[in-house]
Parts: structure tokens; sequence; C-alpha cells
């Protein structure tokens, strides 16, 4: 995957739990832990918008594009 995901370390970072932040955001723990490990094939721009205001930071600070 070109596509790495580190909504984990930003959750370190903040100090949050992610069943606090799928509750933040209105989205399930299950649908939060499948963006975590990066098994989703997208994700609504609204969606990410209240992870990005619950935890003060930028799109770019949760995603990474690595090259294979």
């Amino acid at each position: 995957m070109a596509i790495v995901v580190n909504l984990d370390v930003m959750l370190a970072k903040r100090k949050v739990r992610g069943k606090d932040l799928a509750e933040a955001v209105g989205i399930t723990e299950q649908n939060l832990s499948l963006l975590r490990t990066g098994k989703v094939k997208g994700v609504r721009f609204s969606t990410l918008e209240r992870i990005c205001q619950e935890l003060d930071c930028q799109p770019g600070d949760l995603f990474e594009y690595v090259k294979e």
C-alpha cells in the first residue's frame, strides 16, 4: 500500500482513545478500526474533517505517501 495511515500516531500524540474519537466523530469503533489499519478504500471528506477537528491536526498528519 502506497498510502500509510498514521491515525494511531496522532491518537497517541493527542492522548485520545479510539473509542472516544469514534464517538466524537460519529462513526462506529469498527469503522475507525478499519481506517486505522488502512483497510478502507476511501474516507469521506466530512469524516476526515471531523477527525482533524477533534485531533487538531491536518489531513497530511494522518496520511503519508510512501513509494513502493
